[in-house]
């Protein structure tokens, strides 16, 4: 079901330092998501939403952020994904993620975006706009190179295939681009042969970084759906994961160590960074009106 709302607020401060992706602000376009990836911590029951499903478009948004924006004294990266994809399907009809760009771009303020779709090399004009003022990157999360495999992981998601493309055409391009490799499923993806062919792949398509993590978060609410769905497409899982896990918010997987080790083997040879370049917020210069004499 799609319901459009009236938002309150929509730009919101990023209270603790955050040295993985540099925000300063985050905000989210969109609730719920209609990728409905299994493991999705979205789900949780701490954020109340009643259906993940249910996607609530929050059609004043772009006037909130134009509103916002001036009014800061701090320039900071915006990040976009941090409770859904912002580039899900919807998005080609509504355009939110294009009308906010295109505010941020006015205000030259920096961008990071978090996504699984292709859709966002129909903004790559505004990215680039706004890379050469301040500062643009997309990070695209791919937790296998199978694409059978995301299909059923992340039913509504565009193939890894596609993400690796997109990522390709945006390092080409000069945007600061890269792979969000979290999470990789216990029992499921974390074997030496999914970490080998993420890291090649990434290579291939231009990545600048990949932020790895072996395991997933499970809470009650996420932690439900997801045992329903391993147990219908991964016979026999959801009992390891009870009996390895059991009632645990942080699920590393056995592997950890093992994989960690090729992870950075490879991504040393590769050349690949294991962190984003991030934007070093700053202070916005206010322009004063001065009075014509006469």
């Amino acid at each position: 079901m799609i319901t459009e709302i009236h938002a309150k607020t929509i730009l919101n401060s990023v209270k603790q330092p955050d040295d993985w992706f540099g925000l300063k602000y985050n905000m989210n376009l969109y609730r719920g998501c209609q990728h409905q990836c299994i493991y999705c911590d979205s789900r949780s029951a701490c954020y109340h939403i009643e259906n993940f499903a249910d996607i609530h478009v929050k059609t004043n948004a772009v006037d909130l952020l134009a509103d916002a924006l001036p009014r800061k004294r701090i320039r900071g990266t915006i990040g976009f994904g941090s409770m859904n994809d912002p580039y899900m399907p919807i998005e080609r009809k509504y355009r939110l993620c294009r009308r906010a760009l295109e505010v941020i771009a006015e205000h030259k303020f920096p961008v990071h975006i978090i996504t699984k779709s292709d859709l966002v090399l129909r903004d790559l004009d505004l990215l680039k706009r706004i890379n050469a003022d301040s500062y643009a990157a997309v990070s695209f999360t791919i937790t296998t190179a199978d694409d059978e495999l995301a299909r059923k992981i992340e039913p509504g998601a565009p193939p890894s295939s596609a993400r690796f493309a997109a990522m390709k055409t945006l390092s080409d391009a000069g945007i600061h681009s890269g792979v969000t490799m979290m999470p990789i499923l216990p029992f499921i993806a974390d074997n030496l042969e999914n970490v080998d062919t993420l890291l090649e792949q990434s290579h291939l398509h231009g990545a600048n970084y990949i932020l790895p993590w072996f395991g997933l978060t499970l809470r009650t609410g996420s932690r439900e759906y997801f045992y329903e769905k391993i147990d219908k497409l991964f016979l026999g899982v959801k009992e390891k994961y009870i009996w390895q896990f059991g009632e645990r918010y942080e699920c590393n997987s056995p592997k950890s160590k093992v994989l960690y080790a090729r992870f950075e083997e490879l991504r040393q040879q590769f050349g690949i960074a294991d962190r984003m370049t991030i934007f070093a917020p700053e202070k916005v210069e206010k322009k004063t009106a001065q009075m014509k004499l006469l």
